[in-house]
């Protein structure tokens, strides 16, 4: 390894939800990945053994609670545990998609506040510090009473379209809760912005109403930190084009693509879909329109500066 770190207290190790982002971390920052192993007992149970010594040693886990959610989930929380007993000195949890985000109030009565559960579950099985990526309520940040370091995909997606060189955009929220997203990305690209007034009657179910601003003329561009089924973002694309934008492209950090996503991308008016790889996109869900940036020298730059107790502000922005 060319780039090889010279510190070895630094480990970096990866469970089973993403193991090619993990295995990029790893070169970046110039350490092999550490040795494990996940496997399952007959009724399905989760087992991990940690297989060198990480006594001492600042440990760093990659692992998205991505679908399959709840099996992702326990595979981090048995690791932390096993981590913990074998003295790892810090245990350090690289999130790069956090699952349960979009439970982080009541929204109805009876309704649990799962982000927070996850948060506790995490923190309590002995987890010291958390990095993310573009949580989907910023004040998740607030449920962990241990260091959580919040990164940004914004600037990883606002390289992609200066390097495309589009004319005329307009960078355009999908909903009012995306407004700050947008305006970081027309900050980075110095363009105007627009947001779309939606109603969802129910879940997984969006109606785009009304557009804010001027796109007629534009190559719009739509941001959202998370697309799951993609009916807003599919419908919001429609909208646009009815209302005069010349191109729609679209982007986000999280690309869940869940049941139909991928037909409603394909059949839509969006030329280019731009994600980053904070999740592991099986080959079926990659298509013409699928574009993949990769987060790896973000999140191998955050891991290095927080081992070398330096600044990672600049790293939000």
């Amino acid at each position: 390894m060319s780039n090889q770190y010279l510190d070895p207290n630094l480990k970096v190790f990866s469970l089973n939800s993403n193991r090619p982002l993990a295995e990029e971390i790893a070169k970046v920052i110039g350490v092999e990945l550490g040795k494990c192993s996940v496997t399952r007992f007959s009724d399905g149970e989760i087992q991990i053994n940690i297989d060198e010594s990480i006594r001492g040693c600042d440990v760093y886990i990659i692992q998205s609670t991505s679908s399959p959610v709840n099996e992702h989930l326990m595979e981090l929380l048995i690791m932390i545990d096993a981590l913990k007993r074998a003295s790892a000195a810090t245990i350090n949890i690289v999130i790069p998609y956090y699952g349960y985000a979009r439970q982080d109030r009541k929204a109805r009565a009876r309704e649990p506040i799962t982000a927070k559960l996850a948060a506790n579950l995490i923190e309590t099985a002995g987890a010291t510090r958390v990095i993310t990526l573009d949580l989907h309520a910023p004040q998740i940040q607030g449920f962990f009473d241990i260091p959580i370091d919040h990164l940004m995909g914004v600037p990883i997606l606002a390289d992609y379209f200066e390097e495309k060189g589009l004319e005329d955009i307009v960078i355009v929220s999908p909903d009012h809760g995306g407004v700050t997203r947008a305006r970081k990305m027309a900050e980075r690209l110095k363009a105007p912005i627009a947001i779309i007034d939606k109603r969802r009657p129910k879940p997984n179910v969006a109606e785009v109403m009304n557009i804010v601003g001027h796109v007629e003329g534009r190559t719009a561009i739509l941001i959202d930190d998370i697309i799951d089924t993609a009916g807003t973002i599919t419908l919001a694309a429609n909208a646009l084009i009815e209302n005069g934008a010349k191109a729609v492209y679209a982007c986000c950090t999280h690309p869940v693509l869940s049941g139909p996503a991928i037909e409603r991308i394909n059949n839509s008016s969006i030329e280019e879909l731009v994600v980053t790889n904070s999740i592991l996109l099986a080959e079926e869900k990659k298509g013409n329109k699928i574009v993949e940036r990769s987060v790896a020298p973000l999140i191998g730059e955050a891991i290095i500066r927080v081992h070398e107790d330096q600044s990672v502000s600049t790293l939000f922005i």
